[in-house]
């Protein structure tokens, strides 16, 4: 399993999966909070990745903890309220931007971004995006379809040109390091860049906390508040119904590329999942929050008689398995028709549902998860992003 926490990128490399870890830059922190401003902080329950304070000025500050993996890099954002702009004085050596709310126009370059928005309702003040072809959700295909989201390009490359054309008020960025020519060029541009980390939590719940992280900009706080209560409460009774599970089944995950197989690190988003599902993920007890990658003989080794094997990477159908490698064949999980892909659900252009909605409907992807593991606990649950491989 995986998280596509990004756009088109997390699909590219489905087989290293959304975990894997790379190396941020270091710079100095910034400091932006006034000692005369009366703060109040923004609960965050499970994301480890940004904060929110509220000041009694009527300014929001947001500060981005980790943008990206082993990052020591932070960025602080000052969002300023429209009606108060003219009134206020910030000094602009304090943020990483000073940015109007509510913003109209935006630019995002996750797929993983786009559910936010649509539950936010605020997805028709997305006016550009690259790589379109990879979104899945029918709401904002029919704006790509009606020419009101344009296609900027490829991610690691964005069209600037085309950027520039747009004017969006801000783009929501994500990178894997500190160093990106293109968004250093857009932010020249005075078109501010905002770097959202969802992709880099451990928990479930701490990647779909990630809404409250957009809602400020739009002016929907409450809403958002209200969304993740439902999906956390949602969430925490699924698990609460595995915990009560008879049995805790063994669990193989990932598949290879290159004669390297590549899985989820035992403290990983996809771990998490299964621990909450209450099975036992052959791997549970490395201490990866990343990927592993190792030789087929040693997950053979582990792995040779787990029950399940959930998250074969793109694999779709066991022929397509079999003939990529005859290693697949010798597990038990494979011979009983025991694997589960998220490769047959996918979207109008091709593009695979689970990474773009996975990340903001934990909810969904446990009770799933139940379903195949614990035969019984959701008689009549339909999955959603899990199927038999065919």
């Amino acid at each position: 399993m995986k998280n596509r926490r990004t756009t088109n990128m997390l699909e590219r490399f489905f087989f290293i999966s959304c975990f894997i870890l790379f190396c941020g830059c270091k710079q100095e922190k910034k400091e932006a909070f006034s000692s005369q401003t009366t703060v109040n902080r923004t609960s965050i329950q499970y994301a480890n990745g940004f904060e929110i304070q509220n000041q009694s000025n009527g300014i929001t500050i947001i500060k981005v903890l980790q943008p990206w993996a082993n990052a020591e890099t932070t960025y602080t954002y000052a969002l300023v309220p429209k009606a108060i702009q003219a009134t206020i004085t910030l000094n602009k050596n304090e943020y990483d931007a000073i940015i109007s709310t509510p913003v109209e126009h935006i630019v995002v370059t996750s797929t993983t971004h786009i559910p936010a928005l649509e539950e936010l309702g605020v997805l028709n003040q997305l006016i550009g995006f690259p790589d379109t072809k990879y979104i899945s959700s029918t709401a904002t295909r029919k704006l790509i379809d009606a020419g009101k989201i344009k296609e900027l390009g490829i991610n690691e490359n964005i069209n600037t040109e085309a950027v520039l054309a747009l004017q969006p008020d801000l783009i929501f960025g994500f990178a894997i390091n500190g160093g990106n020519n293109t968004y250093e060029t857009i932010q020249r541009a005075n078109i501010p860049v905002v770097y959202n980390g969802d992709w880099v939590e451990e928990t479930p719940l701490g990647k779909a906390e990630w809404i409250k992280f957009f809602a400020p900009f739009f002016n929907k706080t409450q809403e958002a508040d209200a969304i993740f209560n439902d999906i956390e409460t949602s969430y925490l009774e699924a698990k609460k119904l595995a915990a009560g599970a008879k049995n805790k089944p063994t669990v193989l995950s990932g598949a290879m590329y290159n004669d390297v197989w590549y899985l989820p690190g035992g403290k990983s988003w996809a771990a998490n999942f299964l621990k909450d599902a209450n099975a036992q993920y052959l791997w549970n007890s490395t201490d990866e929050n990343g990927s592993l990658s190792l030789s087929w003989e040693s997950v053979l080794d582990v792995g040779q008689h787990a029950e399940y094997w959930i998250g074969p990477a793109q694999f779709s159908t066991y022929k397509e398995m079999e003939a990529s490698s005859q290693h697949y064949s010798q597990f038990d999980a494979f011979k009983k028709k025991k694997v589960f892909t998220t490769g047959n659900t996918k979207g109008k252009t091709g593009g695979t549902l689970y990474y773009e909605l996975g990340p903001q409907r934990p909810d969904l992807v446990l009770k799933d998860l139940i379903h195949i593991l614990h035969p019984g606990l959701l008689p009549n649950y339909v999955p959603y992003f899990f199927k038999p491989l065919l």
